[in-house]
């Protein structure tokens, strides 16, 4: 199959670091305007007068955010390819499966945490919601005017950066189409992208908090599943690991 080009690898590394760091970042990029006028032209369309809609602003929502969560296996694994690069590979083996559990521990924690957070938050928008008029009104104010299409220029951005991610991979080796895992992986990744773009697209503006938010409720969920994968494939690697200190250890030591 070739030997593994490294320069690929690198840039391959980079593509999702940048994709994660725009994910992560979308809380401050999205978000913020004024959302003024269109509660109360919403207002005005229920029955209801507001005298005051001043410092009312579009929500930055969670999906975008979330997504970071499924996107930590993905650049968790291809941090391990290159570490590779540095690292002999008994050290690197070793160093994989306990580093690996670590992380798969840490990261299902943060995603068992998020995951509670946006189901109290979805919970609140739709009880909000259906409690006409006051309650719709409060949940206008604070989740209807959800910013579509600044979200979509950034997801857009998310997808090219994640589909250079995998063509870099495949340039750099052919091989890891091989990897059953990987491909998974990287095909969960794409997937999720491509699904938010589609929720935000689905439903009036003043729906699509709530969508955005039980988006973000899946991706919690897949993170702590790829977790679980991680957690389940680093005990292999650290048995492994263990015996082959003791059978150093079991040597003889020919000074002696």
């Amino acid at each position: 199959m070739g030997a593994l080009r490294r320069p690929f690898l690198l840039l391959a590394m980079l593509a999702l670091v940048l994709a994660v760091g725009v994910e992560v970042g979308a809380g401050l990029l999205l978000g913020g305007s004024d959302a003024g006028p269109a509660l109360a032209g919403s207002a005005a369309d229920l029955g209801v007068e507001v005298s005051d809609v001043s410092g009312v602003s579009e929500p930055s929502g969670r999906g975008t955010g979330y997504l970071a969560l499924v996107d930590a296996a993905a650049l968790w694994t291809t941090g391990l390819f290159c570490l590779g690069l540095v690292l002999p590979e008994r050290i690197h083996g070793r160093v994989q499966g306990v580093a690996t559990l670590i992380f798969s521990i840490v990261l299902i924690i943060v995603a068992m945490l998020a995951l509670v957070i946006a189901f109290v938050e979805l919970s609140i928008m739709v009880s909000l919601f259906l409690a006409p008029p006051f309650g719709t009104l409060a949940y206008l104010a604070l989740w209807g005017f959800f910013p579509v299409g600044d979200s979509a220029v950034l997801l857009g951005l998310v997808l090219l950066l994640k589909l250079a991610w995998a063509g870099l991979l495949l340039l750099a080796q052919p091989k890891f189409l091989q990897n059953k895992g990987l491909v998974l992986l990287i095909g969960t990744s794409l997937l999720c992208t491509v699904v938010l773009e589609f929720l935000h697209r689905l439903v009036p503006v003043i729906l699509v908090s709530i969508l955005d938010d039980l988006g973000a409720i899946v991706f919690a969920v897949i993170a702590i599943i790829w977790a679980l994968v991680l957690l389940i494939g680093a005990i292999p690697a650290i048995v492994k690991a263990i015996r082959a200190t003791a059978a150093l250890r079991a040597e003889p030591d020919p000074h002696r």
